[in-house]
């Protein structure tokens, strides 16, 4: 299996724009804490399937959720260098701002979310 990068760009681009429309009022108060990061770990999915178009499935899927759990743990360190980093809109996107266990399930969730829909994408062909 070879993924097409151009596909994988244009749904890259679609999930940054779902993400960020997730840090608005249209999303329901339930599932608001937990979207973005669900849609932030799919988007990690996709790009590591951009940029290993012949890799597994599944190896994909592990990758781009440790990936995310490395973020995810790296918002422990605290030292100003990186606070200010943060205190940028994009940085506190990309690196966040504290570290919280649900993150670590909706990045789970997400990148087995793209490790489902890609199989049964290619299943389908």
């Amino acid at each position: 299996m070879k993924r097409s990068r151009k596909l994988y760009l244009v749904l890259i681009v679609a999930t940054i724009a779902l993400g960020l429309l997730s840090r608005t009022s249209v999303v329901p108060r339930l599932i608001y804490p937990y979207l973005g990061d669900y849609l932030y770990a799919l988007m990690v999915f996709l790009g590591v399937g951009c940029c290993l178009p012949r890799t597994e499935t599944f190896k994909v899927a592990v990758i781009s959720i440790i990936i995310c759990y490395l973020i995810e743990f790296f918002q422990l360190y605290q030292a100003d260098w990186i606070n200010n980093i943060r205190n940028y809109r994009l940085g506190g996107l990309i690196l966040g701002y504290g570290f919280l266990w649900s993150d670590i399930v909706s990045y789970t969730l997400g990148g087995w979310t793209g490790y489902g829909l890609e199989r049964y994408a290619y299943r389908r062909k």
